[in-house]
């Protein structure tokens, strides 16, 4: 009997203790690079709280977790998306690693000067002096977290989840990933009024009155 034979090249397999072992290496190599930088390892504060959520103040980007973690998981999900597209035929933990390198990527060119120079002059983020190297590492694990979930959950649910966290972001903080890309590529000026902190917080003080 005729069997049939497929012509296609199967792609190599890679185990999870490889894509463990390459993210650590980026991970170190970011780090490296992020200290000759002269970026800090910590906030200056001193103080060892994981997160910080006020965009504001001088905190921001500096400890584990702050509102932006989570434009940095929807990293991923545009990731997981454009990979699946243009390289479906490499096997998912090689995808990953491709987003991880990106994101990776992303991290040192926003940590740049020419990028924290573009940030303070164009957007809300008057006082960015970049991201702590503790920051970095968890921006990078939260796209890996976000490319996961799209995996996971397919098209429809993780653009349902991407358009959930944009409108999240939005109402709590007035930034999202979107209105962060058009301000740094685009800046409009009355946008970047109303996300100004002397009128986000006379609008929170506001609510609290009229409550």
């Amino acid at each position: 009997m005729n069997q049939e034979i497929s012509l296609a090249p199967q792609q190599p397999k890679m185990s999870p203790l490889v894509v463990v072992a390459a993210t650590s290496g980026m991970l170190l190599v970011m780090t490296f690079l992020l200290d000759q930088m002269g970026r800090r390892r910590w906030c200056a504060c001193g103080r060892w709280d994981p997160t910080s959520w006020d965009i504001w103040s001088s905190h921001n980007s500096q400890h584990l977790v702050d509102p932006y973690f989570f434009s940095h998981v929807l990293h991923g999900v545009l990731f997981f998306w454009f990979l699946h597209a243009f390289a479906g035929r490499l096997t998912s933990n090689a995808r990953l690693l491709i987003a991880i390198g990106m994101e990776v990527g992303w991290e040192l060119l926003e940590n740049s000067p020419l990028i924290i120079n573009r940030y303070r002059e164009s957007t809300m983020a008057l006082n960015y002096i970049g991201d702590s190297i503790a920051n970095s590492w968890f921006d990078v694990l939260a796209c890996a977290l976000g490319y996961l979930i799209a995996s996971r959950f397919g098209g429809w649910a993780s653009a349902a989840f991407f358009l959930a966290i944009e409108l999240c972001m939005l109402m709590a903080i007035r930034d999202c990933l979107a209105l962060n890309v058009l301000m740094l590529v685009w800046p409009i000026e009355s946008i970047k009024q109303w996300q100004s902190p002397a009128t986000a917080y006379m609008v929170d003080f506001c609510n609290v009155w009229l409550r």
